[in-house]
């Protein structure tokens, strides 16, 4: 089977390059350590597996394995993810990764995971899906609902993402604190949240935000 290696630390590929060099059944094809370069390897030599560091220095690996699987859908792809990267783990069944590995790996079963991928397996969690799943519909739900909203009750979300109290959304749009409560309370209820940091993080999702560093949302 032929292989391709994206890996960002220079120790770590080197040590993945060595196992695999001692496997009979592995080519090599290429390695990089940056994502730039391994897009465009990836899609000239065209490998079997395609096994991709979740955070390269320039880029994203799980991007880059959407990328690369809408060009060649044949391709199969394994993120290399650090222990506690949900996240990471998340976007790549979202990405149509054959399946994660920990970066804590031993080297035989990181060549296992690499030939059952090759030969079609996945090696994605059940239990991880079927959450990422759950997640796809809930953000679904919501968008519609958000899409929904009136103008007034936008800005009001909009603000709470940003972190503003009720206080100030009130002063912002020269509203009454209570009124604006009231509002408050009718979104956390139509979004199907139970707090007021969970409609902001939903809020900011939906949007392509991230939470701003030390922002402080409170009732």
């Amino acid at each position: 089977m032929r292989v391709y290696l994206l890996e960002g630390r220079d120790l770590v590929r080197r040590g993945i390059l060595s196992l695999l060099a001692d496997e009979a059944d592995i080519e090599v094809t290429g390695h990089s350590g940056l994502a730039v370069t391994a897009l465009v390897e990836l899609l000239v030599l065209r490998p079997d597996v395609a096994v991709l560091d979740a955070h390269p220095p320039d880029g994203d690996g799980v991007d880059l394995c959407r990328e690369v699987r809408a060009i060649t859908p044949g391709m199969k792809a394994m993120i290399l993810t650090d222990r506690k990267d949900e996240e990471a783990i998340s976007a790549a069944i979202l990405a149509g990764a054959s399946g994660y590995v920990h970066k804590e790996i031993e080297g035989g079963s990181l060549v296992s995971a690499i030939r059952l991928v090759a030969s079609g397996h996945s090696l994605i969690d059940r239990s991880a899906a079927a959450r990422v799943m759950e997640q796809v519909a809930f953000h679904r739900r919501a968008s519609q609902v958000v899409a929904d909203l009136t103008p007034q009750q936008t800005r009001i979300l909009s603000l709470i993402a940003d972190g503003l109290t009720n206080r100030e959304i009130a002063e912002r749009l020269f509203l009454a604190e209570k009124t604006v409560k009231n509002h408050v309370t009718a979104l956390l209820s139509r979004l199907g949240v139970a707090h007021r940091t969970q409609a902001a993080l939903l809020a900011q999702r939906l949007r392509g935000d991230q939470p701003a560093s030390g922002s402080t949302v409170l009732s």
